[in-house]
């Protein structure tokens, strides 16, 4: 189930770094509005991210339980409360993009750039919370397949549009959203079809007893897309202390936040794939095989993140490089390479474990992890090693913030797993 999934990912991974690579031609300012931007696209994909999550654990419990019905209708509900909630908080953004941007300490030179871009942006952001609940309802009844595939044709489309529309067209920076527009479109165009066909979606929502089913729905999706909307709070923080050094920060730490992306692909992956297996074996009472599916996971994250960290620290150079002409940027983002991707096994570690978590039936648990990880782990760290060291210190203190959260999860993961057992007992 994993395959699809890494394959999946890791395409929309690339197609990440190619818009970077493309915008990164343009200049430093078109380079620092994506910079900006990240941090909002992380908060309505962490919304939507959330909702998938209480998708799929709830989904895959009531197929358990044998009553398929209902679970093509919560299909149906949650495919109508995300697009809801998407819109909400598209609409929400730009209407408080001033005070989002004076937050954020974005240049008045830049905001220009920025409004230029989001709204194509917002747009596509919309469209692919879209895809991603159909998605999210194809994992819920086992299927990885058709959203592996659909993410990687997508992605490869997406790149392709985005050399058209930048360059060919000479649309700038929103060209490289209109081009995500476009592939999002035509891949929800796919998927909303084949689940239709294959009955696992209903509208009639009126025969789920509503007012109970959202409670039952929203005691796992609010804790979840809390959990999941931690991150990008966390992301605004940052590139708001980060903005205090200048453009040419923000461009780098906005590049080597999307290297990032690219770098837990395999984690998430796993976050996408292992939670309906999780929640099968719960069904089952089977809590030792839990036990070891999360362990070899574990195991397996820790060697391959510390692998992938030592791979960009070699390729520093290159990387920087390739992604950038501007020298001050070039010379950033070679020192967070330098030091952040070592810390991406305990970053990787804190992400399954919220996602198992949440598998597990302990939204809360969940939370806790998220917010111990931003706000006692990650946030202080950086703005220690920004008043001590600068922009130097602040990526010191990522890299010890990312691995002292990813021990926190662990214990806190094992704790719940205590509790299972005895309530199982």
């Amino acid at each position: 189930m994993t395959w699809p999934m890494l394959f999946g990912a890791l395409s929309l991974m690339t197609f990440q770094l190619t818009d970077s690579a493309f915008v990164g031609q343009l200049g430093r300012d078109p380079l620092a509005a994506l910079g900006f931007t990240v941090p909002m696209q992380q908060l309505v994909s962490g919304m939507y991210v959330g909702l998938g999550i209480a998708t799929t654990a709830i989904i895959s419990r009531t197929l358990g339980q044998g009553d398929s019905l209902r679970a093509q209708r919560l299909g149906g509900l949650v495919v109508t409360i995300g697009a809801c909630l998407a819109l909400i908080l598209c609409i929400s953004v730009w209407l408080l993009q001033t005070s989002i941007l004076n937050f954020l300490g974005a240049e008045q030179a830049l905001r220009p750039v920025i409004r230029g871009y989001w709204v194509p942006w917002l747009i596509s952001a919309w469209i692919g919370a879209l895809l991603y609940f159909g998605y999210a309802v194809c994992r819920s009844n086992g299927d990885t397949k058709l959203p592996g595939y659909l993410m990687i044709a997508t992605s490869l489309l997406n790149i392709a549009l985005d050399y058209l529309y930048i360059f060919v067209f000479d649309w700038g920076l929103p060209g490289a959203a209109w081009a995500t527009i476009t592939a999002f479109g035509l891949g929800a165009l796919i998927v909303y079809p084949a689940l239709l066909r294959r009955q696992w979606l209903r509208f009639d929502l009126i025969q789920l007893h509503l007012a109970r089913t959202i409670r039952q729905l929203g005691s796992i999706m609010a804790p979840a897309m809390v959990s999941q909307l931690m991150p990008p709070l966390a992301a605004i923080l940052a590139t708001s202390l980060v903005a205090g050094f200048g453009s040419a920060a923000v461009a780098a730490w906005g590049l080597g936040t999307r290297l990032e992306f690219f770098s837990i692909v395999v984690v998430l992956a796993l976050t996408m794939s292992m939670p309906p297996m999780i929640g099968r074996m719960l069904g089952a009472g089977e809590l030792e095989n839990i036990r070891r599916l999360v362990r070899i996971a574990v195991r397996f994250i820790v060697v391959w993140q510390l692998v992938l960290g030592l791979i960009w620290l070699a390729a520093s150079g290159l990387v920087a490089t390739l992604f950038t002409k501007d020298g001050d940027v070039q010379d950033i983002l070679i020192s967070y390479l330098l030091r952040v991707p070592l810390s991406y096994s305990g970053l990787g570690v804190c992400m399954l474990m919220v996602s198992v978590n949440n598998a597990l039936g302990l939204p809360m648990r969940a939370l806790l992890i998220s917010t111990l990880r931003l706000f006692a782990c990650y946030l202080p760290l950086l703005w220690l090693g920004a008043r001590y060291s600068g922009l130097t210190g602040l990526m010191s203190g990522a890299l010890v913030g990312n691995l002292a959260a990813g021990v926190m999860a662990y214990g806190l993961y094992r704790q719940g797993m205590t509790y299972l057992r005895q309530k199982q007992a």
